[in-house]
This record gives C-alpha cells, sequence and structure tokens, in this order.
C-alpha cells in the first residue's frame, strides 16, 4: 500500500510525534508497504523527488530521538514556505496520492480533530478517530463533564480562566494538593502537582499562555494506563517514576521510569480499569485505538484522568508495550491499525 506517515507539525509535542512517526515509518516499509515520512508543517519542501513519483523513490528515514520539548517559534523561523498555513506545502497533494494516511500526530492540530476534518472533507483515509471523537477528547474538560455524566469516576476539577479572574483569585479557592494541567494538550506539557501556595502560583502563571487550565484534585495512588485496540482492552500497564511524577522528562527518558505490564493488581480492579477504558473509548466515539490514563488510591477506588485517541509509539511508549503483553509485536499493531481503516465510517 501507499502509505503517508504524518508527523511533526506545530505543537509541543511535535519532537515525540516526529520519534513515533519514523518508528511507524519504518516498521510499514519492513512490512513491505510504500510508506512516506512527512512533517506536517514543513511538508515537501526539502524533497528533491516529484510528488508523483514519491511512492515509487523511498526518501531515506533517519532515527530522530525524542530531544526535550520544541522551540516552536524557531520551527515556525525556519520554515522555508512562508505561509499562515500549518500544513506544510504539497501535504494535502501528496495524501490524496495514498492509499491511508497514518497519522503520528500529536497534539494541536493532531489529535484536536481539525486534520480529521480536513481529510474528511477531501475524501482522505485516515488512521485514528474521526474529527468529532477526536476534538471531545483532546478537551480535558469536556471528557471529564461526559465520563462523570455516565457514572465513572473521575477526580474533582474546575476550569480557571485567565481572562475572568486573577491568578491570585485562582489559587485562593483550590485545596493543596492539586494537579494543574492544560485543557487540552498531553505528554504533561505544561503539567504541575504543587503542595505549596507559591508552587500553584508559579505554576498558574507558567501555564498563562494558554489562557484557561484545569485545576484538579490530587489523588495519591498507582498511575495505571490502559489501551484500547479495535473494540478490545488491553492488559493495564502500572507507571513508576524512579523520581517525580510522570511528567515530560520521565515519560520519554529511557529508563526513568518502571513500567510493568501486566499490573500486579487485584483481578477485580484490572477489570474495572479495562472496563472503564472501553466505556469512556465508546463514550467518545472513538475508533481503532486509544489509551486512558488512572489513578487507583489505596482503597481500590480507580479514578479515570483523561483519554489519548493517538498515543505514542515512541520506544517507551505504552501502548505498544500493552499490545506485546497479548502478543502483538510493534510491526503486527502498526499493521492492525492501518487494516481497520476500511472498517467503518469515521465519527
Amino acid at each position: 500500500m501507499k502509505i503517508v506517515v504524518l508527523c511533526g507539525g506545530l505543537s509541543m509535542e511535535r519532537n515525540v510525534s516526529i520519534t513515533s512517526g519514523t518508528l511507524i515509518c519504518k516498521a510499514l516499509r519492513k512490512l513491505g508497504h510504500r510508506a512516506v515520512l512527512v512533517d506536517m508543517f514543513y511538508g515537501l519542501e526539502d524533497f528533491d523527488t516529484p510528488i508523483e513519483e514519491l511512492f515509487d523513490n523511498l526518501p531515506p528515514v533517519e532515527t530522530v530521538p525524542v530531544a526535550g520539548e520544541p522551540d516552536l517559534e524557531q520551527v515556525k523561523a525556519s520554515r522555508k514556505w512562508k505561509s499562515p498555513s500549518k500544513v506544510g506545502k504539497g501535504v494535502f497533494e501528496l495524501c490524496a496520492l495514498a492509499d491511508v494516511v497514518f497519522l503520528g500526530l500529536h497534539g494541536a492540530c493532531g489529535e484536536d480533530g481539525r486534520i480529521q476534518a480536513a481529510f474528511d472533507l477531501m475524501g482522505i483515509p485516515y488512521t485514528g478517530s474521526g474529527y468529532l471523537g477526536s476534538a471531545l477528547a483532546m478537551d480535558k474538560d469536556l471528557t471529564k463533564q461526559l465520563a462523570s455524566a455516565a457514572g465513572v469516576r473521575t477526580p474533582k476539577w474546575r476550569i480557571a480562566s485567565y481572562s475572568r479572574e486573577p491568578v491570585e483569585q485562582m489559587a485562593a479557592s483550590v485545596d493543596l494538593p492539586c494537579v494543574v494541567k492544560p485543557v487540552d494538550s498531553g505528554s504533561s506539557i505544561g503539567v504541575a502537582i504543587p503542595r505549596t501556595k507559591e508552587e500553584l502560583l508559579a505554576a498558574l502563571e507558567a501555564n498563562r499562555h494558554l489562557g484557561r487550565v484545569i485545576l484538579e484534585q490530587y489523588v495519591l495512588g498507582r498511575e495505571i494506563d490502559v489501551g484500547v485496540l479495535m473494540g478490545m482492552s488491553l492488559p493495564s500497564i502500572e507507571i513508576i517514576p524512579k523520581v517525580g511524577f510522570y511528567d515530560y522528562k520521565n515519560k520519554y527518558q529511557a529508563g526513568a521510569t518502571l513500567e510493568i505490564c501486566p499490573t500486579p493488581i487485584d483481578p477485580k480492579i484490572e477489570e474495572k480499569l479495562r472496563e472503564t477504558a472501553l466505556k469512556v473509548h465508546l463514550l467518545l466515539g472513538l475508533k481503532t485505538y486509544s489509551r486512558s490514563d488512572f489513578i487507583v488510591d489505596k482503597d481500590g477506588n480507580v479514578y479515570f484522568l483523561e483519554i489519548n485517541t493517538l498515543p505514542g509509539m515512541t520506544p517507551t511508549s505504552l501502548m505498544p508495550q500493552e499490545a506485546a503483553a497479548v502478543g502483538i509485536n510493534y510491526e503486527q499493531l502498526c499493521q492492525r491499525i492501518v487494516d481497520d481503516v476500511m472498517g467503518g465510517a469515521k465519527a
């Protein structure tokens, strides 16, 4: 098959996405597909091969390690094509020539439904969930509202808007410790767990550019994730950072976190985790795959935190580890995701 693997983009999760996309592209080529790796923001500006010949003259794919958070202003400045578009030159044209687009994107412009909506309008098949499910899942506040209304336990939370209340007022009514997190981003970028008022004020100031944040009840417990693949919940995976919490560094630095799959936990709690992950996946109308994040407290209560529609596919990512626990290796996982594209309409 002719496959475009779309990665990068203009998101704070750009570097993670590039690593995911690189590995996906290599896996697809190993399986015999004619896969082309494309950075959604830069597009084809550095490709020498004519667009109509790219699938027959595949550009080399080099492994790109995750190297911290990107400087998006530098990324913008370095693009040769001076256009306000967040989609680079030639991207749509190449995707229209492909049999399918494998979305290796993370964060804004990748998981929020916008690129999915554009592809729907153009009739371009793509992996993962559709525009509506992606948009709902990207907004942590909307996700928690829907999940809570459906009887899913989630930590108490509220939205704090910088345009409506000063930082001091935001901090005044918050029980500490708490969790400060962006409403619509992933990879734990911008997430903080302040334990003092001074730390809370600093965390709120650091996220001021976002316009609004979630202030969430802190629940002490075990961090556990559960993937869903083609209607089946996978074995849970426990995340134990060696230092601090599961932040950006601990997620993507090899050896920084102990990950145990399947989780050594009471079978009844495991069943609850897997049932809840599938319930939220279906509640939001998601397709093919997703990954939900949970906290399990000392009493065995399961708290749903958020859901990811395009889980990471890096060497330390959780979804591939969960799939491996049921005998699905990395290449097989990529193939199953591709195979499911034609299985039904997007939502």
